[in-house]
């Protein structure tokens, strides 16, 4: 078990908590456990993940737009720096567009 005190400097803090919201995310357990049995609270994991979202940019290598776009295709398509790529048809829900979004970015 590693300590639970997080470091002065404010770069390696959020490496910190970074590299912890990690962890929990691929530990598989749920966040009071993980918490439970690092010493942390809850809400100082949450209040992270929240600060550090904000602070992450979404990158993207290009957005595109096609006039000549069939109508069985999406009028929207970004291109991720990996070379992915989503198409958004029209009339998407804007908020399963914005959770799409959130996950990608936390997986960036």
């Amino acid at each position: 078990m590693r300590s639970t005190i997080a470091p002065k400097n404010a770069r390696t803090r959020n490496d910190y908590w970074r590299d912890l919201i990690q962890q929990q995310a691929a530990s598989g357990q749920s966040v009071s456990a993980f918490c439970a049995q690092r010493g942390l609270t809850e809400q100082s994991l949450y209040y992270w993940k929240k600060r550090l979202n904000k602070e992450a940019p979404v990158n993207f290598a290009l957005v595109t737009t096609d006039r000549f776009v069939s109508t069985q295709s999406a009028p929207l398509e970004l291109e991720f720096n990996g070379g992915q790529r989503l198409r958004i048809p029209c009339g998407v829900d804007a908020t399963t567009l914005r959770t799409v979004l959130a996950v990608l970015r936390e997986r960036a």
